[in-house]
């Protein structure tokens, strides 16, 4: 397989992108945990708004629950926006050499994966520190992340290959995230719908979501109708988003 081959130009990629995001930067890897705790600080403000309207008191586990999918989201959106310019950005590398052009959106993904990995470290703390606890349960999470980072990949795949056609579609791409949050269950529980519950649920990401939040929070397996629901949404939008790359890949240098 040529991606297999042509690894080490991922990782060099990848390294690159992390090198330029923190070069010169005074905060340097703060920076990591920056988007995912404005993300959480903007849930815990709907969240006191919403227990203000209710008359229900927020705990403990309500802030851990929105950290535990804050920071998985965050991965999502920074890797689809990076992923969407990944060719765009790269003109002179998909112009001039030859290699398999699936390692930029790759790369983007990779680099935001450090991030993310420096925020799971910091969170893993506060964790502790909240006595969430643990459990056999967490076993789940490789998987899960696997399956976020599978649907991620097939995703960016298809809007990289649309961005180079059509060059606005990164700023369609801005304004869907930025309202997306609001259709996934990040600071919110898609339970508390009730039978509208499945329609959130349909959103392979908040799927994703609800599982890591039950084997962390929870303590507890995920839904599996939804883990199978999840696991044939990340392949089928892998598998479409390749096919699509793929096919359109002979027309990038010209496109360009």
């Amino acid at each position: 397989m040529e991606l297999v081959e042509y690894r080490q130009l991922l990782y060099i990629l990848a390294w690159r992108d992390i090198k330029i995001r923190y070069k010169q930067s005074v905060m340097g890897f703060m920076w990591a945990i920056l988007l995912p705790m404005v993300i959480v600080a903007a849930g815990l403000l709907m969240k006191l708004a919403f227990s203000f309207v209710s008359g229900k008191s927020m705990d403990s586990s309500d802030l851990a629950s929105i950290m535990v999918k804050a920071l998985p989201w965050s991965l999502f959106i920074t890797s689809i926006k990076s992923c969407t310019n990944s060719l765009t950005s790269n003109s002179n590398l998909v112009t001039k050499i030859f290699f398999p052009r699936e390692i930029l959106p790759g790369s983007a993904i990779l680099a935001n994966l450090f991030d993310f990995m420096v925020a799971v470290l910091t969170l893993s703390v506060i964790l502790v520190f909240m006595n969430t606890g643990i459990s056999i349960y967490l076993f789940w999470l490789p998987l899960l992340f696997v399956l976020l980072l599978i649907f991620t990949a097939g995703v960016g795949m298809l809007l990289a290959c649309a961005n180079l056609f059509f060059r606005d579609v990164k700023y369609i791409v801005d304004v869907i995230l930025t309202f997306a949050i609001f259709f996934t269950p990040v600071f919110y529980d898609a339970s508390m719908f009730g039978k509208w519950e499945p329609l959130f649920m349909l959103n392979p990401v908040g799927a994703i979501l609800e599982s890591i939040k039950a084997v962390v929070i929870l303590h507890q397996s995920p839904d599996m109708t939804w883990l199978a629901y999840s696991i044939v949404s990340s392949v089928s939008a892998l598998m479409f988003g390749w096919i699509v790359f793929h096919r359109a890949e002979f027309m990038f240098a010209e496109r360009i």
